[in-house]
């Protein structure tokens, strides 16, 4: 049985820098309460690291960005990897409160390209996943956003607006955005369209798309994460036989392993390099 690391995969660098901005807020500020306004980066892991550094993480899906706001009372608020709304950067800043913001360079430019079109008087049919962060922070900057989640609901659209521009979340499948667009082009002929797949996500699902002979990809990172959920759907669309989503190393089933003969490992942008090794280090034990 052959294991192979597919390349590229694991950290980008929005989750670097997102991480290193997160610590060295707790380095300068040594006594003060710090909080992350939802997960800094969708790996459970992740948010483990930052609590053994006592950053605390306000995640509840039941409650508002603004609900999350009103629970913190003084200290230093991090906004995540994947953007912010105006609204909510202004509201930590009524309350007195200091903030620093993680918000990836890619997420950042897709919401300047958004804004130049509605400046200019389009509206804008955004490509995304319902309730995601990324998604939300984009939502709220305009009532001429109209969010997309499937070519399904991109047919049930009914934009009046005759400048039309189109645009995604920088997490998405570029497969999935390739049919979304050759749609929107039977449907509204006159649109303009910017993909705005970031490089990190673009070039891990393209790599899964040129392997050759997997038997079985292992695809690790947390179940939130819409990237790593992304390569698994990548891997699924290309035919791999095998396609299995874990977290860690404990999750690997002895049974997958049975009558393959080439094993690939792949891992979401915000899963920890350590996780992946564990997960390598694991079945080069079991080839032996």
């Amino acid at each position: 049985m052959e294991i192979r690391k597919v390349i590229p995969s694991g950290y980008c660098k929005g989750v670097v820098n997102a991480i290193r901005l997160a610590k060295k807020t707790r380095i300068n500020h040594p006594d003060e309460p710090i909080y992350v306004l939802g997960m800094l980066v969708h790996n459970s892991f992740v948010s483990k690291e930052l609590a053994d550094l006592g950053i605390v993480t306000l995640d509840d899906t039941k409650k508002t960005k603004e609900e999350l706001v009103d629970e913190i009372d003084s200290g230093i608020v991090i906004f995540t990897a994947h953007g912010i709304s105006d609204r909510i950067r202004e509201k930590v800043r009524n309350k007195g409160l200091s903030y620093v913001d993680a918000s990836c360079v890619d997420v950042l430019k897709t919401q300047e390209i958004i804004r130049d079109r509605l400046k200019n008087g389009y509206d804008v049919i955004y490509f995304g996943k319902r309730n995601h962060p990324e998604a939300e922070a984009v939502l709220s900057i305009s009532d001429r956003i109209h969010l997309v989640c499937n070519e399904e609901e991109l047919k049930d659209l009914n934009v009046k607006n005759p400048k039309l521009f189109l645009t995604n979340q920088t997490t998405m499948s570029y497969l999935e955005l390739k049919d979304l667009i050759e749609m929107a082009k039977e449907i509204y002929p006159q649109i303009l369209v910017e993909k705005e797949i970031c490089n990190a996500t673009g070039s891990r699902q393209e790599a899964i798309m040129k392997l050759e002979d997997c038997d079985l990809l292992y695809v690790v990172g947390d179940s939130r994460s819409n990237n790593t959920r992304k390569l698994a759907d990548i891997a699924l669309r290309k035919g791999i036989k095998k396609v299995r989503m874990i977290q860690t190393s404990d999750e690997i089933d002895e049974n997958d392993l049975k009558d393959v003969s080439n094993v690939y490992v792949t891992a979401g942008a915000s899963t920890p390099p350590y996780l992946i090794d564990a997960v390598m280090d694991l079945l080069r034990a079991k080839a032996r």
